[in-house]
């Protein structure tokens, strides 16, 4: 249960129409995602945790118990539902509005589409990474650091064998990162606002996304006309 907080809003129209969230484990994603939903549910705003869909149909379809503590990696399923679900997410950021989208490749999947406010949320400090994780899921210190780095490992091995295209079509022909560089979902050159929760708290890095919402004082422009990409 997360405790009532008072936020700031900027008036509307905001300069995005929709929100992506994007970190590895550890770094404050979902939290901030349930503190947008929170902050924005006022203004008709719906919130939706990639990871919390996909642990439920891995549940649903018995690829591993409902009381399996520790968090999966995307390899347990086949590639044409991973890339389903993702291109999912990308349509509806295409066109739908009020949107708040958390997952691992939400900002990637955003990349080049109007409108869209991309979050990455990071934690410079690893071993507050680790005790988040290890409070999250009931594990020893050494299980969470292991399970950390295999899935970590697992899942950008299967992710950039399954957008290599994506990458090179979105991300290296329009600029935003060399040819020379290797595929990087979370670099952040790719994103608008990149939080290090180390150094904000939930509130503050909260309104910090909040904040980015304001249009351009200097143009004056919202999602409705000319957003920033």
């Amino acid at each position: 249960m997360i405790p009532e907080f008072s936020y700031q809003l900027p008036p509307p129209p905001f300069a995005y129409k929709n929100i992506t969230i994007s970190g590895l484990p550890g770094a404050g994603s979902t939290t901030l995602l349930k503190h947008l939903k929170m902050a924005l549910e006022e203004v008709g705003w719906h919130g939706f945790s990639g990871g919390e869909f996909m642990r439920a149909y891995a549940i649903e379809q018995g690829l591993f118990g409902a009381n399996a503590t520790v968090h999966h990696s995307a390899t347990v399923y086949n590639d044409d539902f991973d890339r389903q679900v993702d291109y999912g997410m990308r349509e509806k950021l295409s066109q739908e509005k009020g949107w708040i989208l958390e997952s691992w490749l939400s900002g990637f999947l955003a990349q080049g589409v109007d409108g869209v406010l991309k979050v990455l949320m990071t934690c410079s400090n690893k071993a507050v990474r680790v005790d988040r994780i290890v409070n999250r899921d009931t594990v020893s210190p050494e299980e969470a650091i292991e399970h950390m780095n295999q899935r970590y490992e697992e899942n950008l091995a299967k992710w950039r064998r399954l957008y290599e295209k994506e990458w090179q079509e979105w991300v290296v022909k329009t600029g935003m990162r060399p040819a020379s560089a290797p595929i990087d979902f979370w670099h952040p050159s790719l994103y608008d606002v990149v939080i290090d929760t180390y150094s904000l708290n939930q509130i503050e890095a909260t309104q910090a996304v909040l904040d980015a919402l304001k249009p351009s004082p200097t143009t004056g422009n919202s999602s409705q006309d000319s957003a920033k990409n």
